[in-house]
């Protein structure tokens, strides 16, 4: 896929999410067939630059390109700055968050409250397009503030006059958050509407239903955040899928183990021992969801303090249920919290 002035493997892109899409998920992601991952949003704010948070999100070492970075603000010249700030540091996409429907960062005007104001939004899009010009801009949003006031179709055009190269759009509203289902069909309007890419993104689980995206919205490619949780080889059986029209046999529990703990070794060493502990918490409870024993487990695993601890209680979990060569098992319903 072309986009934003790269050839991606594929037109599957990874959901930035806060607290999710750190490096070593992007990677994994990119691994099990992403075409592309974005970051965390990165604050704005420059007096937050030096601060081990923004530090650590600002870190591509070794991370597989196109690098996209995702910031977040309410104020022109401060986002214009953030978007020099870290394309200096690595990025070659720069992405402008205007979905997170979180109140802490609506609170403060920024992520999908920003929708509610169009020109704050046009000069934005203007100031960010014009402090980086060596390097594309896109934007992601969502398809209004609210039900009665779905104005996506008028932020996309103000986002092509402004020279954003690509847009992203979660189908559903702020007000919304994430309750309900998506709905794709304002999607399927940008995009005859607009002439660069269109990313439809919300609720996309399963093979089957990329494809049905895809085809509803005339959509250029699709983004996947929630169903990637715990389950990064979503991205290969999507791919897999469009290209075939076949479907991949779910994962054997010995490849989920040893993916998983790929990834742990990962946040141990992007974290360290503590910070990555906890962390890692979420991750084997996602990975873990839906498999004989996983309450009790995930229960348990709350409680382990220490890297060899949480190892050992991963390896004998998975070790019991690789004994009857069981498949990947997984509920219905997807995790609920995560940003935009």
């Amino acid at each position: 896929m072309q986009f934003a002035g790269f050839t991606l493997r594929n037109n599957l892109i990874v959901a930035p999410m806060a607290g999710v899409t750190d490096r070593p998920f992007r990677q994994l992601c990119k691994k099990m067939g992403a075409g592309l991952a974005v970051s965390e949003m990165v604050t704005s704010n420059s007096l937050l630059y030096g601060s081990e948070k923004t530090q650590r999100r600002a870190n591509h070492d070794g991370e597989v390109e196109p690098i996209s970075v995702q910031i977040a603000g309410a104020d022109p010249a401060m986002m214009a700055e953030a978007a020099r700030h870290n394309a200096e540091r690595g990025a070659q996409i720069i992405d402008i968050n205007m979905g997170c429907p979180a109140k802490k960062v609506c609170n403060v005007m920024a992520g999908s409250a920003l929708m509610q104001d169009e020109p704050l939004v046009a000069r934005i899009l203007e100031a960010v397009v014009e402090a980086v010009p060596s390097t594309p801009v896109t934007l992601k949003f969502r398809t209004g503030w609210n039900r009665a006031n779905k104005n996506a179709p008028l932020i996309a055009r103000i986002a092509e006059e402004s020279g954003i190269r690509a847009i992203a759009i979660h189908g559903r509203t702020r007000a919304d958050q994430y309750t309900g289902e998506a709905e794709y069909d304002t999607i399927a309007h940008v995009k005859s509407r607009v002439k660069i890419p269109v990313i439809a993104n919300g609720d996309i689980a399963t093979p089957q239903k990329a494809r049905q995206v895809l085809d509803h919205t005339g959509a250029d490619g699709v983004m996947i955040g929630r169903a990637a949780q715990g389950r990064p080889w979503i991205f290969r059986e999507i791919e897999h899928f469009l290209a075939t029209g076949e479907e991949l046999p779910p994962p054997l529990v010995g490849e989920i183990h040893q993916v998983c703990r790929e990834h742990l070794d990962d946040l141990y060493a992007f974290y360290g021992e503590d910070k990555g502990v906890k962390i890692a918490r979420k991750h084997i409870s996602w990975y873990t969801k839906g498999l004989v024993g996983s309450a009790a487990f995930r229960h348990a695993m709350n409680q382990i303090p220490d890297i060899p601890a949480q190892l050992a209680a991963v390896d004998e979990f998975f070790g019991k249920l690789a004994e009857t060569d069981a498949r990947l098992r997984y509920e219905a319903e997807l995790p609920q919290e995560l940003a935009a």
